[in-house]
């Protein structure tokens, strides 16, 4: 599996859980929101990581660190993904997986062979402005929803997650995002925030006592929503 970048402890990637993430490069989305859009648009630049020195790592923390997350880019897109998790797993760590949702072949034969512990998946915007927000001219929808059903049927534990711009989202939009996911354990809003690597500059956030307001649509369609990244 190709591994551009590695934070060793993180307090903030899972939970309450102590994790090691391993960045992919390469992703089939363009959002320009992007705060890796090193990873995304210059994939084929970035420095590559040992992957044996990782579980050389990894061995060494047992005790200390309890999970392993991949991100990216788009994790799915990496050969290699299912024995990177498998390895982890070996070791007695939890294992934890970002996803776009555009690949649910992977995501299924992920969570079939318990490989993965817990999914987070991006719920980007409402179906009539997903391509637009992704950077694309055009989405695989369907494979955006079947995703959507095999992680709230089968993942053993997992969350949805929107970052939240005004010029990308209303509450049409979030009225459109909690049909999407409706029936889902838990979502969380996503505080915009404008960093050295995003891919494009100069958006909105949306500050906490509007992102509350959005997140009464979603009574009776998630059981838990949630905040991160808001003061």
């Amino acid at each position: 599996m190709l591994i551009s970048g590695i934070e060793k402890f993180s307090m903030v990637d899972f939970g309450d859980k102590i994790s090691c993430t391993v960045f992919t490069p390469g992703c089939n989305f363009r959002c320009p929101f992007c705060q890796n859009g090193g990873l995304v648009t210059d994939a084929a630049e970035q420095p590559l990581l040992d992957e044996e020195s990782i579980f050389d790592y990894l061995k060494l923390r047992r005790g200390l660190v309890d999970a392993v997350c991949v991100t990216g880019g788009e994790a799915t897109l990496q050969s290699g993904l299912d024995e990177f998790f498998a390895r982890a797993h070996e070791l007695g760590y939890i294992t934890k997986l970002d996803s776009n949702g555009l690949k649910p072949e992977v995501l299924e034969r992920l969570i079939d062979g318990g490989l993965v512990d817990y999914v987070a998946m991006d719920i980007k915007n409402s179906p009539a402005k997903y391509a637009m927000t992704c950077g694309l001219k055009r989405v695989d929808l369907a494979a955006i929803e079947r995703s959507i059903r095999l992680i709230m049927d089968k993942a053993k534990d997992y969350e949805f997650r929107t970052t939240i711009i005004k010029e990308f989202h209303t509450a049409e939009d979030f009225a459109a995002m909690a049909q999407m996911i409706k029936g889902a354990k838990r979502y969380y809003m996503q505080k915009y925030k404008d960093s050295e690597g995003c891919i494009l500059h100069g958006y909105t956030a949306i500050e906490k006592p509007e992102a509350e307001e959005y997140a009464k649509l979603f009574e009776g369609k998630a059981d838990f929503v949630g905040y991160r990244g808001f003061n």
